[in-house]
């Protein structure tokens, strides 16, 4: 009978994890193809001279733009990689693309709506979503202006300078090329989303919430236990605020902030992909960097 009862419960859980494994899933290739698809659009039709052209020299400025560039660009963290890599190839400076990397996924305008709905129409959740997801941008962005040479990917690609070849093109060509790109990027960062999704769904699986609300009593642990638990539930941007919305009740103001804020910057499915595309030092420096940043201005929130 115990036998009987322990099969049970296992098969119950492994379905449960099946069922999370699938949903993260569904909810992040959407946004997954939408980056493949800007990736591939920017590879064929964006130059070298014109990425020269728009990007300031001076790094503060290059930081800026970068950071202000996310508002123009509705994709969520896992849509964001891929994009950021392609920027990276075109010349575009690392602390520009990390600026855009961090702040794309929070302060598009889906995701701030998406916030202020789940929020009961609050619009101070969105002024500080959005304000410490700029913060965190423009600070990790110039410290990483200083820091790394290059732009940190393992391998630098094939782009070489195919520009020339790109602008001989017709359009249809070129829209051939952008399909082209878009698939091969989904392929090179979809295994990581895969791996990503399953390793988020059996902590969520196995981990419980119980445990982490335990732990979470002052403001410190509670901003804490909020990041860990925004990096293990590796939610898509445009829900998480549902989510964070939830633990209203339990949770600081801060606290949840600071869940909207990283785990839209970082979780278990961004990070293999950042960890498939950039060097790993430079990936846990940055996060580094990010978790920091967060959790103090997490502590500065009132309400």
């Amino acid at each position: 009978m115990d036998l009987r009862g322990g099969f049970f419960v296992a098969s119950q859980s492994f379905l449960q994890l099946n069922s999370i494994f699938i949903s993260i899933l569904i909810e992040a290739i959407p946004f997954v193809l939408i980056g493949v698809f800007i990736s591939g659009l920017i590879q064929m039709f964006v130059t070298e001279e014109m990425m020269a052209k728009i990007i300031p020299k001076n790094r503060f400025l290059a930081v800026l733009s970068g950071t202000f560039a996310g508002v123009l660009f509705p994709a969520c963290e896992c849509g964001i990689v891929p994009i950021a890599r392609r920027l990276l190839l075109k010349g575009v400076p690392l602390h520009a693309a990390v600026a855009f990397m961090l702040t794309a996924p929070i302060i598009n305008p889906i995701v701030l709506f998406s916030t202020f709905i789940a929020f009961g129409n609050k619009w101070d959740v969105v002024f500080y979503r959005g304000g410490l997801a700029i913060a965190v941008s423009l600070i990790a962005g110039l410290i990483i202006s200083y820091q790394f040479k290059g732009n940190q990917l393992i391998e630098n690609g094939t782009h070489g300078h195919h520009h020339h070849v790109h602008e001989s093109q017709s359009f249809l060509q070129k829209l051939g090329g952008t399909l082209r790109h878009a698939v091969d990027e989904f392929f090179s960062v979809g295994k990581y989303l895969i791996i990503g999704a399953f390793v988020a769904a059996a902590m969520q699986t196995y981990i419980k919430t119980s445990t982490l609300l335990a732990i979470g009593q002052n403001d410190v642990s509670s901003s804490l236990v909020m990041m860990g638990l925004s990096f293990v539930l590796s939610l898509c941007s445009e829900v998480d605020a549902f989510i964070a919305s939830s633990f209203s009740s339990t949770f600081s103001l801060g606290s949840l902030i600071a869940f909207l804020v990283f785990g839209a910057m970082v979780d278990i499915k961004n990070l293999l992909m950042m960890l498939g595309i950039f060097k790993k030092r430079f990936v846990f420096v940055l996060i580094a960097y990010i978790a920091v940043i967060v959790l103090a201005g997490s502590l500065l929130v009132k309400g």
